[in-house]
């Protein structure tokens, strides 16, 4: 058994230890009789310390510790409060890379970009699950403190790891959240400390498991997908690159040494774009190469209709998955996705400014373009469609089938003896987000454009992995169209465009953004970043909500 079903199984072994609390006042209760407490769940075996971390793992993909179908956290639909679906559509639909023509209100507000405090689903599920992970995390270091048990001093590591990672995300997502660590449990509710001094912990605690001294074990000697200083360095440089954003001072340099630094550590591309969103990728050793940092889900052991099932379920319908089929040469009536849920599109817009397509013709009968001459990472079909995105037509724009039922092998998870759950990990950090962090520090800290040989080498292995030829030196907007293509529908967009000053701006326009068709209007500056949840601010007397909301 593979080091990802240990994982997972230590996950369900898990669902006996109970830490569930309340955001505010950290202190943990069970939620029901038949549930054991820390106290009552650690023997003193390494594994009960395991099933422990585990369980902080559990929190960015699993949505309950019963089944899919029902939510531990204030979502009504559960497939909805799983956190990777909503950081990526937090992050892609708030901006130009995905529409939807479903008539969820927590969708339409958010890509729409007319989202409230209020009854939000996607922003309620992310900052509710980070703030679970982080609670989770206090916890188990609380419960791990002074333990004498060997190889525990590395699941504490990994626990801050994870910590620093939820911390992150809710820097990065809504700004100011509150702040707790060990320390707090049991204490007062958390208190806000500011988005600059929230970088700066996050920033020393990455350098602190980064340390020679620290027990975060290195690149490879822990298997996947456990954290590793990999993620902890690459992490750094993601941190790093959008520090201007989140302090008001630049730190390019820094960026390009820490990805210089992840760079260095042994990955390597993965030879085929492709299999980086394949069911397989977290068992593919072509994949394995490149990935830095997933979440993991599994059909038969962590389903969720979150995780990457709404990527592989919710873009296609039949006719448009029969003629990929087609295109793969796959026998006749064949489905490349196990569902088709016919909401996800993609604006002719986003695909006419980024991709590099030849033949396109929306009158094709194929998947609408010539696949075989255009850039690799494309995965989209237009056919019967029209091009202008209509947010209630089901056959506008480009759907993407970037996440399929298929195997490396061949295989296409799409028959009744399968679940219709995706086991398609989701990809976090990939080595090409390295490669692009590196050649973006350079280009600024060269004035907006470059011809460092470095930088130009790291982006001509993507750009060769595409199938596309090298330009002779590379903008700042170069990059950001190769970052469009590169990590389409991986949870990045957002970020990009408001490190660049385009989120906002009238002069970068987008279908539907701000709820005007052409998207030529300026979005209000405090929607750079996300609510606190209102409940939050309701319960907690310490908390502040962020301008404008």
């Amino acid at each position: 058994m593979n080091m990802k079903k240990i994982l997972y199984s230590i996950l369900i072994a898990s669902s006996m230890l109970t830490m569930n609390s309340c955001i505010n006042d950290l202190n943990t209760l069970p939620l029901n009789e038949t549930d054991k407490t820390a106290d009552q769940a650690y023997d003193g075996t390494l594994l009960s310390y395991e099933k422990g971390l585990a369980y902080i793992y559990g929190s960015f993909s699993l949505v309950s510790q019963n089944d899919p179908g029902s939510s531990d956290i204030a979502v009504p639909d559960a497939g909805q409060s799983d956190l990777m679906r909503q950081y990526m559509i937090l992050n892609e639909a708030s901006a130009d890379a995905l529409k939807c023509i479903w008539g969820d209100s927590y969708m339409t507000g958010i890509q729409f970009n007319t989202w409230t405090a209020a009854d939000n689903e996607a922003i309620i599920a992310v900052y509710t699950r980070c703030m679970v992970s982080v609670t989770r995390a206090n916890e188990f270091l609380v419960k791990t403190d002074g333990v004498s048990v060997e190889g525990v001093s590395q699941l504490r590591a990994e626990a801050r790891c994870l910590r620093a990672f939820a911390y992150y995300l809710l820097l990065d997502l809504y700004g100011n959240p509150p702040f707790a660590t060990e320390e707090n449990i049991g204490g007062e509710a958390p208190s806000q400390i500011g988005r600059p001094a929230l970088f700066d912990w996050v920033e020393s605690e990455l350098k602190a498991l980064l340390a020679s001294d620290s027990d975060l074990p290195a690149r490879g000697q822990v298997a996947y997908p456990r954290v590793s200083k990999g993620v902890a360095q690459a992490l750094l440089a993601r941190l790093y690159l959008n520090a201007e954003v989140y302090t008001g001072t630049a730190r390019w340099e820094d960026a390009k040494n820490a990805a210089k630094a992840t760079i260095d550590m042994g990955y390597s591309l993965c030879s085929n774009y492709e299999e980086l969103f394949l069911q397989d990728n977290g068992e593919n050793a072509n994949s394995l190469n490149e990935l830095i940092f997933a979440i993991a889900y599994d059909r038969d052991r962590t389903q969720s209709w979150g995780g990457t099932t709404h990527l592989v379920s919710g873009a296609m319908y039949d006719a448009a998955s029969q003629a990929v089929a087609a295109e793969l040469g796959m026998p006749e009536g064949s489905l490349v996705n196990r569902e088709r849920w016919n909401g996800y599109h993609v604006s002719a817009e986003y695909v006419e400014n980024n991709f590099e397509l030849q033949g396109v013709d929306w009158k094709r009968k194929d998947i609408g373009y010539d696949r075989a001459t255009s850039d690799r990472r494309a995965f989209l079909y237009n056919v019967g469609h029209t091009k202008e995105f209509d947010k209630a037509s089901t056959q506008s724009g480009w759907v993407c089938w970037k996440y399929t039922s298929r195997d490396s092998k061949g295989n296409l998870y799409s028959s009744d003896d399968y679940s219709k759950f995706s086991s398609a990990d989701s990809p976090v950090i990939r080595l090409a987000e390295m490669y692009m962090i590196y050649a973006e520090a350079q280009a600024r800290l060269d004035g907006g454009i470059t011809t460092d040989a470095t930088a130009m080498n790291y982006v001509k292995e993507l750009r060769t992995r595409a199938g596309l030829d090298m330009p002779s030196s590379i903008n700042l907007d170069f990059i950001l169209k190769e970052r469009a293509c590169e990590f389409m529908w991986e949870g990045q967009r957002r970020t990009d465009l408001i490190r660049y000053g385009y989120y906002t701006a009238m002069s970068f326009p987008w279908p539907y953004k701000g709820n005007i068709p052409d998207g030529k209007v300026a979005l209000e500056n405090w929607r750079s970043v996300y609510p606190i949840i209102q409940t939050e601010i309701n319960e907690n007397p310490n908390l502040v909500q962020n301008p404008g909301y």
